[in-house]
This record gives C-alpha cells, sequence and structure tokens, in this order.
C-alpha cells in the first residue's frame, strides 16, 4: 500500500475514524506540520478501540490479520492489520534483516513465540519469506526446549538464532552446560526486549563467532518504528523511510527535541496504516537522536517502566546500569526486579542471575552501588518508611517471564492487593 502524505492521512482519519475527528475537532483543515496535531492520549485511544462500539477504526473488519500485544506493561490490546498493511510491513522489515547482517543462505532457527494471537513467531517468519536475501527458515517455536534447539545447531549448522533476548540466552546457558562447539552460529538477532548488557557475557561465550544485532524495531500497536543500523550499537534504529516518521519530545513539556543527545520520548506516526491510523502515537519508550536529519536514534529505555519504594523511584534502566557497572568481573547474567510488602513496610529485592557462584562480597557491594546513586533509598529505610535493599540469588527458570511471549517481566510485584 503506498503511503500517504500526512495531509492525505489526516483528511482520511477524520472522514472515517469517530475517534480521529474527534481528537482533531481544533485542528486546522491544513496541516503544514506535524506538531499541529495532538499527541495521542493511550488511554483514550485504546477506550476507543473496542469490540463492540469500535469508534477507532476507520472500516469494517473484513480482511485483516488481528495480533495482541503481549500485556507486559497493562492490559492486552487488539491490533488489526489489512493484508496490504501486513504485506508492506514484513516487506519493509524483512528489507531490514539485511541490514542487520542477514546473509544469502543463512539458515535461520526462528525462537519466537507464537500463539493467542501474538505476532512476534509469525512476524518474523514473514518477514524472512519477504528478505531481500535468500534464507532458509527453521520455524522452531518459542516452545522448543533449549536442548531441541542446542542439538538443532549442532545437527543443522544454524547460522542465525533470532528470538526474544531471555530465550537467546537461555539456549546460550545449556550450550555452555553441554560444552557445546557452536561454530556454525554467525549472527543473533533480537527482538521484542532489549539485550541488556548484562546477557552479552553469557551469549559471546556459548556462541563466540556470532554477531548481536537488532531485528528492528517495531511493535504491535505502533506498527514500524525503525530499522537496524549496522554497526556496534544495536540500541541505534532510523525510521523506516516513506512508511514511519518518528519525533522525541520533551518527557514534561512535550516540546520536540531537535538536537543529538537529548533523551526524549518515542513518538510514531504510520503512513500507510490506515484501518487502525496511529499518529502521533507514544510507542513509551524513550530515545535520543544520532542523526535528526537521518531519523537515526539510540533507544534508551522505556519510558513508564520501574518499581516505586516508598517514595523512591527505581527505574529499571537506571537500576540496571547501576548493577552492571559494579559487577566488574561481569559475573551477572539476569536482573528482575521484585517488589515485596512485609510487616508494614514495603522493601525491593534485586533477583539476580549468576554465571558462577558468587563472591561472598558481591551482594553487598551491589547494594552499596545502588544506595550511592539512590541515596534517598538508605534515607528512607533509616527512617523506617522501608525496608533494606536486598539481593537473591536465582537461577535462570527462576526468572519470571511473560508466558505467553516469553519476555522478561522487568518488575515483579508480588505486594498483596488488598
Amino acid at each position: 500500500m503506498p503511503a500517504k502524505s500526512l495531509q492525505d492521512l489526516v483528511d482520511f482519519v477524520r472522514r472515517h475514524s469517530p475517534f480521529y475527528a474527534e481528537a482533531y475537532r481544533d485542528v486546522p483543515r491544513t496541516v503544514s506540520h506535524i506538531t499541529q496535531l495532538p499527541i495521542i492520549d493511550q488511554a483514550a485511544f485504546w477506550a476507543a478501540n473496542t469490540w463492540p462500539d469500535n469508534r477507532l477504526l476507520t472500516g469494517p473488519l473484513t480482511d485483516a490479520a488481528v495480533y495482541k500485544t503481549g500485556g507486559t506493561t497493562g492490559a492486552p490490546k487488539f491490533s488489526p492489520w489489512t493484508r496490504t498493511e501486513h504485506a508492506d510491513s514484513v516487506t519493509a522489515f524483512g528489507a531490514g534483516l539485511a541490514q542487520a547482517g542477514l546473509k544469502p543462505g543463512h539458515r535461520v532457527a526462528n525462537l519466537f513465540c507464537a500463539g493467542e494471537l501474538y505476532s512476534g513467531f509469525l512476524y518474523i517468519e514473514y518477514a524472512l519469506h519477504h528478505a531481500p536475501v535468500e534464507n532458509v527458515r527453521l520455524p522452531v517455536g518459542g516452545a522448543a526446549s533449549d536442548e531441541y534447539i542446542a542439538d538443532l545447531i549442532d545437527d543443522f549448522g544454524v547460522h542465525v538464532l533470532a528470538g526474544e533476548p531471555m530465550k537467546l540466552s537461555s539456549v546460550a546457558e545449556c550450550v555452555i552446560q553441554r560444552g557445546q562447539a557452536t561454530d556454525s552460529v554467525e549472527l543473533l538477532l533480537f527482538a521484542g526486549d532489549p539485550l541488556f548488557d548484562d546477557l552479552r557475557p553469557l551469549l559471546t561465550r556459548a556462541f563466540p563467532k556470532a554477531t548481536i544485532a537488532s531485528l528492528g524495531y517495531a511493535s504491535v500497536d505502533a506498527g514500524l518504528v525503525g530499522a537496524p543500523v549496522p554497526g556496534t550499537d544495536a540500541r541505534v534504529h532510523e525510521a523506516f523511510p516513506n512508511r514511519t516518521l518518528v519525533e522525541l519530545v520533551d518527557d514534561v513539556t512535550g516540546e520536540p527535541i531537535t538536537i543529538t543527545g537529548v533523551p526524549g520520548r518515542v513518538i510514531v506516526t504510520n503512513l500507510f496504516r490506515t484501518l487502525m491510523p496511529t499518529i502521533r502515537y507514544p510507542v513509551g519508550d524513550l530515545a535520543e537522536w544520532i542523526d535528526p536529519e537521518r531519523q537515526r536514534f539510540r533507544l534508551a529505555g522505556r519510558s513508564i517502566e520501574g518499581a516505586r519504594v516508598g517514595t523512591v523511584a527505581m527505574p529499571t534502566e537506571d537500576i540496571r546500569a547501576v548493577l552492571v557497572a559494579a559487577d566488574a568481573d561481569r559475573l551477572i547474567t539476569g536482573i528482575q526486579l521484585v517488589q515485596r510488602r512485609w510487616d508494614g513496610k514495603d522493601g525491593l529485592i534485586l533477583r539476580l542471575v549468576c554465571a558462577e557462584e558468587p563472591p561472598a562480597d558481591l551482594a553487598a557491594r551491589l547494594v552499596e552501588a545502588v544506595y550511592t546513586a539512590r541515596p534517598l533509598y538508605p534515607a528512607e529505610v533509616e527512617a523506617g518508611a522501608i525496608h533494606h535493599l536486598t539481593v537473591d540469588w536465582v537461577g535462570r527458570s527462576e526468572l519470571v517471564i511473560n508466558p505467553r511471549t516469553g519476555k522478561l517481566v522487568q518488575v515483579v510485584d508480588e505486594r498483596p492487593r488488598s
């Protein structure tokens, strides 16, 4: 489906979507710049996108695929794509795979999850099918055991593993435990979640000849966002030309950010998706410009994710960075924050996976590093408002993941609901 101009897209949604007609009631008929349009209120957007009585869609569901978000942040949401929109999306995403390192003849094991309307496995399978280079597709799926995948690597000479970071790391752990050679694996492609620095030592140990790269940046609700950019930083992406517009805006003022190195909320506009239009839609991530003219940006974490212990905010990206910096020997291979409440006070547990038996003093050093970075935390402990931060060393299988998507749950809230 050819992309629409911004003016044509706005005219179309005004005519066919009651939600956008209301949202653009005070917008001039002629739109000369995207900032004349309001940033979408996500709560209102999804309140309008219900069945029955849908007020968001621009037409009936007669020829569409319906996906559902993973539900790791809030309730799952349904997202329909017409046949042509879907084909255009996976074609663009497939082209990005070549930028990520896919080579002619590569044998690719697709380890993403499938079923229950989840898009991961199917979307990547279609993208591989539409990629501009020949490839051999091995539709393994995320439910396959790590042992099965390790055998497949060995028996079939797999070149590429594509999956969620948690699945890639659990396969890596299996490979290491078996003492298996993995010389055939040249490329690890991840998507669905960021691949944090704490996982890299494990992946490099299991797959020493493999490059680690992003599959691309997309979501079920926002659609296409950014293609991977070749290089050493897998966080860098660029908007898909003639398909998406990416903006970064100040998290407080909502004003556009136009200079490099300043983090802001990622706002995306999809120019070819018209059944469920996404115009100035907040994706929920933070990024900073690398090259604004080329719409090239570096992802900088989630804008809405973290724990709060009493009055102390504990953003997952910040706490993870502190722990990685304090782990000089790179022993930590998994991080999860767990909120609990006991004896009338809140507390936070650092649930950590270690590549080997941790030194006796490591837990204390990690807690001290967090306290140094977040001095309000020990101050609140001293005031008797919250419990001390603690460390719980666990095996990888004890980390909580979304059972449907395989994504790591960054913050687990185990506090009582009443």
